[in-house]
């Protein structure tokens, strides 16, 4: 058997087990600011706190593609015992299935990463592996974001 589905065949078992939780992480003006200056997304309820007082968020927010931008960060944070698998040569960032922003994070806000492993499928010496990751957002009862996230772990041959 490959090395490759031999990874396959672990993440299948896990399928439907939380990960982990990831550390909280505060989203400040600041980088919330240089998200927007990377992006050239300036709109006013992301980097104007005086105009973005008189909307409904009452304050500034993150853009939801940084929130997005995050899970990488967040996923990092999170405390995994695996071991490196024989014959990986990378992993990378294959997509997202879904994707749903749901509570804004407003500037100063906290979020963690809560990651529950899915369907892993078998293609050739790769393996994409589906994740729900859910950004919580502290003190909220709803997630500040939900995403159906693949990985792709690439083997040698």
């Amino acid at each position: 058997m490959s090395n490759a589905a031999k990874y396959h065949e672990a993440q299948s078992a896990k399928a439907g087990t939380e990960e982990g939780v990831s550390e909280w992480f505060e989203v400040t003006q600041n980088r919330i600011n240089a998200f927007a200056d990377a992006t050239l997304d300036h709109q006013f309820i992301h980097i104007d706190p005086e105009a973005a007082a008189t909307t409904p968020f009452g304050g500034t927010i993150a853009h939801g593609l940084l929130t997005l931008s995050l899970l990488v960060h967040l996923d990092a944070t999170i405390e995994r015992n695996d071991t490196v698998p024989a014959g990986i040569l990378m992993g990378i960032n294959y997509g997202f299935d879904k994707v749903r922003f749901l509570t804004p994070v407003p500037s100063g806000g906290r979020i963690r990463l809560r990651s529950v492993i899915g369907q892993s499928v078998l293609k050739g010496n790769n393996v994409d592996t589906t994740r729900s990751m859910t950004v919580e957002l502290e003190g909220s009862d709803k997630p500040a974001m939900v995403a159906d996230w693949i990985t792709r772990a690439v083997f040698d041959s």
